[in-house]
């Protein structure tokens, strides 16, 4: 998460933030639905928010929406390794190949099973 200036806390809560300007989140099976769904809804809500990265732990995929116009939100997907994203609220680069160094992929039994074949 990147903040828009000091952060601003719910209720005095240190777990809660009302300020951010990005947020990335790392979907797995279980979350992504929510996280593409009812969370973005919500994180649309603030003021502040102007871009949300998802980024897919079983392959290389990422989504990068980032707003536009009030209620206008810019789609961007990545699924190439020498791809670069930039980020629009902040001034920062980085390649496909850099965010997913070291994670391995697990293979699928039944693909290989099939390729054998």
């Amino acid at each position: 998460m990147v903040v828009a200036g000091e952060p601003e806390y719910f209720n005095n809560r240190t777990d809660t933030i009302t300020n951010p300007l990005l947020i990335i989140e790392v979907l797995s099976k279980s979350n992504q639905s929510y996280d593409k769904g009812e969370k973005f809804d919500a994180y649309r809500t603030i003021a502040t928010f102007q871009e949300y990265i998802l980024i897919d732990q079983n392959r290389i995929y990422i989504e990068q929406y980032y707003k536009t116009a009030k209620k206008q939100w810019t789609l961007y997907e990545y699924d190439e390794e020498d791809k670069t994203i930039s980020l629009t609220s902040v001034e920062f680069q980085i390649s496909l190949i850099d965010i997913y160094n070291k994670v391995e992929f697990e293979v699928d039994d039944r693909l290989d099973s099939q390729a054998i074949d």
